[in-house]
């Protein structure tokens, strides 16, 4: 809301009040909490997101994530699926598996993280969380890709949502003559939900249209973004994965399933054709998460899309 300050102004000997607008200060700046287990963001009292990373058994992960009115939307480590963490990273390489979590499996271990804020700008503010991982096989200590993780927060001014970046950046490690990424037809950026999202909301996609069953319920819809609105906890939610278009497979795979329980995630179709990284190669992705309260159509997340091109 902005307020008014009287300027005097003198006018052939009059004096005039003249009221201009001052314009409304921007929201104070998102407040961190680090320690050597978690990130926590907060808005004031309010949750925005917990990103859980010193003590993640095989993967660091945002273990929560929150809409505008602090409606928290992920689910954590469910008994059907332990694996599932929240919003989630996970992929193969070299027949490796980085996402089941058993035995077998490799491991995304911390080796450094910062997270700073940033000040607010029209109203908006944000915070970045840098990371560097290292994908360990198992019982391996030296690691077969080294990763650059970036999570960027945006929320406030007209956004209207909690939007998120989730940029991953991926190299075979030192002294690995090559990698190749392949994974399930889900494996990518993931998203659980609470039990109440499960099996009662609706997808959407970009291009109205669903793409291919490829078992049950679960679908794979080539497109730039998709989104899943359901109930949760009795209030309606809308969760939307977004796409960027230098991403490696762009438009990327939209994994959706609606039975058993619902899930969403963004894949680089890896599963039908892998990706392959020489020694000194880089693969980055690009995805973004906006989170809203209530039902949003078609018009407003294709906006909201093209303004995260340009603001993160």
């Amino acid at each position: 809301m902005s307020c008014f300050r009287v300027v005097c102004s003198l006018t052939f000997g009059t004096l005039v009040l003249v009221p201009t607008a001052i314009p409304a200060a921007d929201p104070p700046a998102l407040q961190i909490q680090q320690d050597a287990t978690s990130v926590i963001v907060t808005d004031g009292q309010q949750l925005i997101l917990k990103y859980r990373y010193g003590d993640a058994p095989f993967k660091p992960y945002i273990k929560e994530l929150c809409t505008p009115s602090g409606v928290q939307v992920l689910r954590d480590s469910p008994s059907d699926h332990v694996h599932h963490r929240g919003l989630m990273y996970g992929i193969f390489a070299n027949g490796i598996d980085f996402w089941s979590e058993t035995p077998q499996c490799g491991k995304q271990v911390n080796v450094g993280l910062e997270a700073i804020g940033s000040e607010p700008k029209d109203g908006v503010a944000g915070c970045r969380i840098t990371q560097c991982l290292r994908w360990l096989p198992p019982q391996a200590e030296r690691p077969l890709l080294v990763e650059r993780r970036l999570l960027q927060v945006h929320c406030g001014g007209d956004l209207k949502a909690t939007l998120l970046t989730w940029r991953t950046e991926l190299q075979p490690g030192e002294g690995v003559d090559g990698v190749k990424l392949t994974g399930n037809h889900y494996d990518g950026l993931g998203i659980r939900f609470i039990q109440s999202m499960d099996q009662v909301g609706q997808f959407q996609y970009a291009s109205g249209t669903a793409g291919e069953i490829v078992r049950g319920t679960e679908r794979v819809t080539a497109d730039k973004w998709a989104a899943y609105t359901a109930p949760a906890d009795g209030k309606t939610v809308t969760v939307a994965i977004f796409d960027d278009p230098p991403n490696a497979r762009h438009p990327a795979g939209m994994f959706t399933m609606l039975q058993p329980f619902s899930y969403l995630s963004a894949t680089s179709n890896i599963w039908k054709t892998p990706l392959d990284l020489a020694q000194g190669q880089s693969l980055a992705l690009r995805y973004g998460v906006a989170v809203w309260d209530g039902e949003v159509g078609q018009e407003q997340i294709e906006t909201l899309y093209q303004r995260w091109l340009g603001l993160a």
